[in-house]
């Protein structure tokens, strides 16, 4: 009796829509459960309020708490109308809250693709993942999500309008931002390490390394020139490559293929000692001459003044790209990276009255050259000119010519060696080693008047 005086005594709760509070479960029917939550009777929850849309049905029994949400503080027969899934929905949507004030990565399951993006399963609650939103690998094709689970971070929560927006993207981000803080304090220069090709430019490779992606440079593919990345490399490869080059305050990873390998200019000077014959492919014909491919990672230039022992005036019109000819080297320079090779040289011996300008030319030739330069076999070290060379090579020609033609009747300067000829020709400031050749005086070779003027014949030539 006095325990039943003590129950009229307690508190008596006020109720209103939308409250959670607390209960005990009294009875447990087919079509409802009864609730004791403290009010002036008991609380119902009806079979349809108990389990939310594809959730696994909830078995309650009497003497269980639960937290409930109350639907109605009292309907026409006085009873608290209460709801279990709404209870549960709430406090999803409360620590869905949190978890959006907190940053933090929630994990969805995608059930659907709608016009828009996806709709996802998050803690029981309905959410909408924007196409802008899902991670940029599934951008092209969203149905390869449904089905699945992935990492998400709440972009937007409005529990009045029921409203739930996340971002895959975002949280994929978060974690290749981890993911590169971790790389970057475990690499170190010179470190070998695996990973898979993620996209291809047209000045390299980038490399996915599991958190931040690395650049191959083309220069860096092989010691062999690559005109185009994808004759190495392919999207989806795996490749061992090594670091050269980190950066972590711009997030930059520098990354070498060719650098597994043995440079072959190391050892060039003794695989490729002068007077050696090599066979090469012709990869590169230019105004001064053609780059032959004599090894794997190593091109020579042949100078267009060792192509013949004849004048040539272009390089084309003795050598075709692809062609594979035999060669002889000239020298090799380690330092430079440059192999002078020849081709007149293979010929045999060098016509009788040419030893001179032989010898001028392949000096010429063998002063170094650089692949993108106009020929001037230095870039801009003092060499001559391939245009140079030419037209002193015309030049000496003529004059040894004359002389020989003249020497019994006429008494002429004695010729220039072609190094006092190109002094005399900076001497004088002028524009070709032409203007220094000595003046050979009236040459009569039947085509010239008297005074040693060209005749009209040859000068309407």
């Amino acid at each position: 009796m006095e325990e039943l005086l003590q129950q009229d005594e307690m508190p008596i709760h006020s109720l209103a829509h939308g409250d959670i509070v607390e209960g005990t479960v009294v009875r447990v029917d087919p079509d409802e459960v009864l609730v004791d939550i403290g009010a002036k009777s008991e609380g119902i929850i009806s079979k349809r309020e108990l389990n939310g849309r594809g959730e696994t049905p909830t078995e309650l029994v009497p003497g269980e708490q639960i937290k409930v949400y109350v639907l109605q503080p009292e309907d026409e027969d006085g009873n608290v109308i209460l709801s279990l899934r709404r209870a549960r929905a709430e406090g999803v949507w409360q620590t869905i809250a949190e978890k959006e004030s907190d940053g933090e990565v929630l994990d969805a399951e995608v059930k659907e693709q709608n016009k828009g993006g996806l709709i996802v399963s998050i803690l029981g609650l309905r959410g909408f993942l924007p196409s802008s939103q899902v991670a940029r690998q599934f951008s092209g094709n969203l149905l390869e999500l449904v089905g699945t689970r992935i990492p998400v971070k709440v972009l937007e929560v409005n529990r009045k309008r029921n409203r739930l927006i996340v971002s895959q993207r975002a949280a994929q981000d978060e974690d290749r931002a981890r993911q590169r803080e971790e790389l970057f304090e475990k690499l170190s220069l010179g470190d070998m390490i695996t990973g898979k090709v993620s996209g291809l430019t047209s000045y390299g490779a980038f490399i996915n390394l599991g958190g931040a992606d690395g650049l191959i440079h083309i220069s860096e593919l092989s010691w062999d020139r690559v005109n185009n990345v994808s004759d190495v490399l392919a999207v989806g490869d795996e490749v061992s490559v090594k670091v050269i080059k980190l950066d972590p305050e711009l997030s930059r990873i520098s990354l070498s293929l060719r650098q597994l390998s043995s440079d072959p200019w190391d050892t060039i000077e003794d695989s490729f000692p002068a007077g050696k014959i090599v066979e090469g492919v012709v990869t590169k014909t230019k105004k001064y001459g053609a780059f032959l491919q004599i090894a794997d990672g190593v091109e020579g230039l042949l100078h267009i003044s060792e192509l013949s022992w004849d004048h040539v005036e272009r390089t084309e019109d003795v050598l075709k790209i692809g062609e594979t000819i035999k060669v002889m080297v000239l020298s090799a320079d380690k330092e430079r990276r440059r192999i002078s090779l020849s081709l007149r040289q293979m010929e045999g011996n060098r016509p009788e009255g040419m030893g001179d300008l032989a010898d001028f030319s392949a000096g010429m030739s063998s002063r170094g050259y650089d692949d993108e330069d106009d020929g001037s076999g230095s870039s801009g070290r003092g060499a001559p000119s391939g245009s140079m060379v030419s037209a002193l090579s015309d030049a000496m020609l003529t004059a040894e010519n004359a002389r020989q033609a003249t020497s019994a009747s006429v008494d002429v300067e004695p010729s220039l060696t072609p190094q006092e000829v190109e002094d005399k020709a900076v001497a004088l400031g002028s524009d070709s080693p032409v203007d220094a050749l000595p003046d050979m005086g009236a040459v009569d070779d039947g085509e010239s008047g008297p005074s040693g003027e060209p005749s009209a014949e040859q000068d309407g030539e």
